[in-house]
């Protein structure tokens, strides 16, 4: 025990329930009506596809932080297997979808607020939230980590406790008059409302709601042992995850038809609310506005190492670089960039959260495909895995079959009305940020290269015979002057008669 108080470092627990914390989140609780609405029950079809692309992308992430723990971001893999420009854009392009989409959040929680407290504004409500989270980052990943534990641990309870309620009406608890539950909800249903159109169009919210769990990519250097501890939490966080979230939705169309969901209200709200339990209706708000500041709190932690990972590699000004082991400026960039978007946020019409989302869904799932394309290559480059243990299964079919699947997703996303906007937002980045390392990277001053190497003679001594020496061009022009000089001078120096 004495030796654990003395490790420094987070520990496979405080890790896991920093991913969780950062990715069960309002996504989940309440974006997740967009999908029932789009898919109905087969929405579950749509979680199993995520959990599975999910499990590849962490595999991937463990099998190339294993190899290289040093590394701060998962950017630094891209640039590794690309380049500096591949590295620079994503990570640009990540940071600023996260922004957007943590600007989101930042409005939802706002909206649940104003009614506990109708006098204060949206944008000051909305200011508060974004300036609290900022500086409880300031703490540290270790403090910011058991704050992370409880919150994180407080709203999976919940998904657990809207499981068992359901399953206590399904063997016959009831309240508030009959209703069809369990069997009877699923005989009445359409399965697949929106045909595969549904399904795919749905998959950009799903993945948006498994989003976060690249910050284990991200806490490497946060750990004494990443090569034991980062695959640990990896496996943790994806059975927990996937399990969760399946059993959370299963539960879900147990209880309500999906063409009662509303996209305006959690489902989970409206499910309990028809069945007599309209009270939960306060507790399920305190939930989501505890998933939503979690999931902010844990993804300012990661703005802020993305940022010190592109200060490191001087992809921003220098005056933005961090010296010190918790990445300040980062933080503080992050934040202020998060009051910006929720400026945007209160200023464009109604329909500014789903674009919110979708440009930020556009930036992760874009993330997603070069992290597999960047392990595909380096793992190519290798000539095998890089860990046994911890590979990826499946090579290189998996690596495909994931980016095929993103890209797919990615395409789909104008399936669902306010989509078609983020997705343009989205390219509109990736060619702005190629575009700006282009223009730098051809601005820079040319550096001439030196001449090429000859082979020269040396000045013989006594030792060295006739020893030949590498010298250039550029010092031996003046040699053979330099000879005759000394020559003279010696014929100067000969001894009068």
């Amino acid at each position: 025990m004495e030796q654990e108080k003395d490790t420094k470092g987070l520990s496979v627990w405080q890790l896991t329930m920093l991913a969780l914390g950062t990715v069960v989140g309002g996504s989940f609780f309440l974006g997740s009506s967009i999908v029932v609405r789009a898919a109905g029950p087969s929405a579950l079809i749509a979680f199993v596809i995520g959990g599975i692309l999910v499990y590849f992308i962490l595999t991937a992430i463990a099998e190339m932080t294993v190899a290289n723990p040093k590394s701060s971001s998962f950017r630094s893999y891209t640039e590794q297997a690309f380049g500096k420009g591949a590295g620079y854009t994503v990570g640009w392009v990540y940071w600023i979808g996260l922004v957007l989409a943590m600007s989101s959040e930042a409005t939802a929680v706002s909206i649940l607020l104003r009614g506990w407290f109708p006098g204060i504004s949206l944008p000051l409500l909305g200011s508060i939230i974004i300036v609290g989270v900022t500086l409880l980052n300031l703490l540290g990943a270790e403090r910011l980590s058991k704050l992370e534990s409880g919150l994180a641990v407080f709203k999976l309870l919940a998904i657990v406790a809207f499981v068992f309620i359901a399953i206590f009406f399904v063997v016959g608890f009831t309240t508030g008059g009959p209703r069809p539950v369990g069997v009877d909800v699923l005989r009445s249903e359409n399965w697949i409302p929106g045909g595969i159109r549904g399904i795919a169009g749905s998959m950009l919210i799903v993945m948006f709601s498994y989003s976060g769990f690249e910050v284990l990519g991200q806490t490497s250097t946060e750990t004494t042992d990443p090569a034991k501890t980062i695959p640990k939490a990896i496996r943790y966080t994806t059975v927990l995850l996937i399990g969760l979230y399946l059993s959370g939705m299963a539960a879900l169309f147990l209880l309500i038809p999906s063409s009662l969901v509303t996209e305006a209200v959690s489902p989970f709200v409206s499910a309990l609310s028809l069945h007599g339990l309209g009270w939960t209706g306060s507790a399920m708000n305190i939930v989501l506005i505890s998933a939503v500041l979690s999931t902010m709190l844990a993804s300012v932690f990661g703005l802020g190492q993305m940022l010190r990972s592109l200060a490191d590699e001087g992809h921003t000004p220098a005056w933005m670089k961090d010296r010190k082991d918790i990445p300040y400026r980062g933080i503080l960039i992050s934040g202020g960039s998060m009051l910006a978007g929720l400026g945007l946020g209160m200023l464009l019409p109604q329909g500014v959260y789903l674009f919110l989302v979708s440009s930020g869904g556009f930036s992760v799932l874009f993330t997603y495909a070069i992290i597999m394309a960047s392990h595909y290559r380096l793992r190519k480059r290798n000539g095998g895995p890089f860990s046994k243990q911890h590979g990826l299964k499946g090579f290189p079919y998996t690596s495909w079959l994931t980016i095929g699947s993103l890209i797919a997703i990615i395409v789909s996303m104008p399936l669902i009305p306010g989509q078609g906007g983020g997705l343009a937002a989205g390219v509109m980045f990736v060619a702005i940020f190629a575009g700006l390392y282009a223009w730098g990277h051809f601005r820079k001053p040319v550096v001439v290269a030196r001449k090429p190497l000859v082979r020269v003679p040396s000045i013989t001594s006594p030792f060295s015979g006739l020893a030949q020496t590498e010298m250039s061009e550029e010092l031996t022009e003046g040699i053979p002057e330099v000879l005759a000089k000394s020559a003279e001078l010696k014929k100067g120096d000969e001894p009068r008669k």
